[in-house]
């Protein structure tokens, strides 16, 4: 494990390129994320997953997937979950918990058993963003609620029951996403709410969290950190650290994506240099993957401590 770098790439398409077996051998991402074009049967899915986990020799390799449920499903070949967003288990925790507490087992359940035929083993979920007014809907349903309470319990909730079927967890956008008015896939939210504010409503949700792993925003706070988005952001992950005491690893949302304003090698960089124990690559372009590769780091030791911490939940 040690020799692994530090961070997760995607992949073009449904099947390992000859081209990708030598990146993956050579750079030794530290683990995988599949998206809608890897994933075409249940059967591909799990040979290509089998056959990254056979470069690395480890049944246990990170192999993640962002399959949250309504809008977001990466597994719609296989299941329709248009009905089950955010904020339908949210309306129904407050309006009936007994029915939110089956509901949502049997769902977390049956995606738990789907993951596990096609031999993913962590999923990006709970998104923990609370929804706020004139929110872009890049989160909109994605949320579980307006009361940080709400998304704060739902968001343990799901962590433990994720973590009870063997799957590992991803809290998201660590600090709270929740009050963008922009698509951080398209151009950078900027939050002008100060931090007495923050730390009272998107802060809230995700603090004390038991998630192993926390992705970070793309967004800036401006009462914190005029100039960064919370990836880049010294204060800001200082802040993650200190004061909303998550004390696991911290993942950057997509490297690649537009609301991050610099040339890729110098947002990884300044992704490490702000605190992220890994950054993630999403877009499975080979060039920008090798950008990504060269410019990441080996894996440290309390990367290698938690990592361990992640595969005993797997056991």
């Amino acid at each position: 494990m040690k020799n692994r770098r530090s961070f997760i790439t995607g992949l073009k398409s449904a099947v390992l390129q000859s081209i990708e077996i030598r990146f993956l051998k050579k750079y030794k991402p530290w683990g995988v994320i599949l998206f809608s074009r890897n994933i075409k049967s249940i059967e591909q899915t799990k040979k290509l997953t089998d056959d990254i986990k056979k470069i690395f020799n480890d049944r246990k390799y990170p192999i993640l997937i962002d399959q949250e449920g309504g809008r977001i499903n990466r597994l719609s070949k296989f299941i329709d979950t248009s009905k089950f967003t955010g904020t339908f288990f949210g309306s129904l925790y407050k309006n009936n918990f007994k029915k939110f507490t089956t509901y949502y087992q049997i769902y977390i359940m049956q995606t738990c058993s789907l993951m596990h035929k096609i031999g993913v083993n962590i999923n990006t979920v709970p998104i923990l963003d609370v929804r706020r007014k004139k929110s872009h809907n890049i989160i909109g349903d994605r949320s579980f609620s307006t009361n940080p309470k709400i998304v704060s319990k739902i968001g343990d909730f799901c962590i433990k029951e994720f973590h009870k079927n063997n799957i590992g967890t991803v809290v998201k956008h660590i600090p709270g996403h929740g009050l963008a008015k922009v698509d951080s896939h398209k151009a950078t939210p900027l939050v002008k709410d100060k931090l007495k504010k923050l730390n009272k409503i998107n802060f809230f949700s995700f603090k004390n969290k038991k998630s192993l792993f926390a992705m970070t925003a793309h967004v800036i706070y401006k009462d914190i950190d005029r100039i960064y988005t919370a990836t880049h952001s010294k204060k800001i992950i200082s802040l993650i650290r200190n004061k909303i005491k998550f004390e696991n690893l911290l993942i950057s949302d997509d490297i690649s994506m537009k609301s991050l304003k610099f040339p890729i090698k110098l947002n990884i960089n300044k992704a490490f240099n702000a605190g992220c124990n890994l950054v993630l690559h999403c877009n499975g372009k080979y060039n920008e993957m090798i950008t990504v590769a060269e410019n990441s780091p080996k894996i440290n030791d309390f990367i290698i401590k938690k990592t361990s911490q992640f595969y005993k939940i797997l056991s």
